[in-house]
């Protein structure tokens, strides 16, 4: 009788690596002087972030008239880039919320930089909010507070203030989820410092952990507590954002589809951007078996999911807009393809819907350079699919008259220009003094997913290893 065997899965971590190699190899960058590269990618994004808030200021002193809006087309740039970035935000929490509660072990190595990710990107988004306010020193006006102006309440009914409501309650429960899970990591570059500056922040940010068994529950507890908060942030957060435009009559806008069909373009977007990070990251600190080929392949099975329902999303805007008999809904989708703005459409489709098909290829799924290109095509593709879901909509009125075209002035690009100025410069930031990769959380997945099992000492290095070769041979 021959024995049924099922192939083990490819480790999730390579290498041989032992809690100590986890600690120095991820410590290390946090604790060592700023690479060279590190120092060139992070002057190039100041200059960025200062030419952009350069422009931002000029845009706030002069007025909205420096863009390219006009009577008919009076949204464009500014809530597309707001509605980019918005999405980019979401896949940060459905990696540390939704993969936690289905235990997908996966996770650990690509979640702390993916909640960074969603803490920038929705900052970014938040500064389109201020930018076409106009008058941002009034940005507060947006919140029902007591004032004394008398009975001045915002309009409840307004999708944008529930825009308001829904991005704030996102930021804050990420920005607690991104910080709890840095506690333990925190923890422990406090208890490596060598300077009493550096013991001190990292120890006051720690907030007193000390690693005992109680502190561990409520580590857990907490985690899974604001990973079930977390989760209808993913869904609805963006459902929400899609009702900016689903709940108007305009023809294109008007469709109850929107909210799933945004839900899953931003999970498309957000993981294409995660994966951009991570590829960057892994070779620049030296990561390789931390970040291995199997997380990318799994980021890029999502990617490939969320893409063929945006594609099917695609093509049933247009199913409905012929069935609803409604002929300038029927205009509105015909003008998206063959109109003026026909080539955003068709940049918009071959991006992404035809581009991530070739990630059913096994090859190009677990290829880094193939990865990295197709991830960068999809990202275009989601702002492409925002601009004609806002431009191509509003610049056909009911009335030939009022039809109008827009075109970018150089302070719309320039506004964009400084959103991945603040992003990058936080982002460096980020990557250069906190741990990129959830130490305790890699830690806890390394005798089941690691090439080989670690030694059971955790204080013993890979290298310490080596001159004992009879203990060596014991423990491996």
């Amino acid at each position: 009788m021959s024995h049924v065997t099922s192939a083990v899965r490819a480790p999730l971590i390579t290498g041989g690596k032992t809690y100590a190699d986890v600690t120095e190899d991820i410590s290390r960058q946090v604790e060592g002087k700023p690479t060279r590269e590190w120092t060139i990618a992070f002057t190039i994004s100041v200059i960025v972030l200062l030419y952009g808030t350069a422009c931002v200021f000029w845009t706030w002193w002069e007025g909205l008239g420096v863009w390219g809006l006009n009577k008919t087309v009076g949204w464009a740039w500014d809530i597309t880039n707001f509605v980019w970035w918005v999405g980019i935000g979401h896949a940060g929490t459905l990696i540390s919320a939704i993969l936690l509660l289905f235990r997908q072990k996966w996770r650990t190595a690509v979640n702390r930089a993916a909640e960074a990710m969603t803490i920038f990107a929705v900052l970014c988004a938040a500064s389109f909010i201020l930018m076409h306010m106009g008058r941002p020193w009034l940005a507060y006006w947006a919140l029902p507070l007591p004032n004394t102006f008398g009975s001045l309440w915002v309009n409840f009914k307004s999708p944008l203030v529930w825009d308001v409501f829904a991005i704030s309650t996102y930021f804050t429960v990420s920005l607690v989820f991104w910080y709890m899970g840095l506690i333990p990591d925190l923890a422990t570059i406090r208890d490596r410092a060598r300077s009493k500056v550096s013991r001190y922040i990292y120890g006051a940010f720690a907030m007193g952990w000390n690693g005992s068994a109680k502190t561990w529950a409520r580590y857990e507890y907490m985690s899974l507590i604001l990973a079930g908060l977390s989760t209808p942030l993913v869904l609805s957060v963006h459902t929400i954002v899609s009702m900016d435009f689903a709940t108007s009559v305009i023809p294109g806008w008007h469709t109850t589809i929107f909210p799933p069909y945004f839900v899953a373009g931003a999970i498309f977007s957000g993981f294409a951007m995660v994966q951009n990070l991570v590829l960057i990251i892994r070779v620049v600190f030296k990561l390789e078996d931390y970040i291995t080929i199997e997380h990318i392949e799994s980021m890029n099975k999502v990617i490939t999911l969320t893409g063929s329902i945006v594609g099917v999303a695609y093509l049933t805007e247009f199913f409905i807009a012929w069935y609803s008999g409604v002929e300038f809904e029927s205009y509105a989708f015909i003008n998206r393809a063959t109109g003026p703005y026909w080539w955003a459409y068709w940049a918009m489709m071959t991006c992404n819907v035809i581009t991530p098909q070739l990630f059913w290829s096994r090859a190009i799924r677990r290829s880094i350079v193939w990865t990295f290109v197709l991830s960068v095509i999809v990202n275009i593709g989601m702002w492409f699919e925002r601009f004609v879901i806002i431009v191509t909509s509003l610049h056909r009125d009911y009335l030939p008259s009022s039809w109008a075209m827009f075109h970018p002035t150089l302070f719309d690009i320039s506004d964009y220009i400084f959103s991945f100025g603040f992003f990058f410069t936080l982002f460096l930031l980020f990557s250069k003094f906190l741990p990129v990769i959830n130490m305790a959380e890699v830690k806890t997945v390394i005798k089941s997913s690691s090439e080989k099992l670690p030694v059971s000492v955790s204080g013993v290095a890979k290298g310490e290893r080596v001159a004992n070769p009879t203990f060596n041979k014991d423990v491996e």
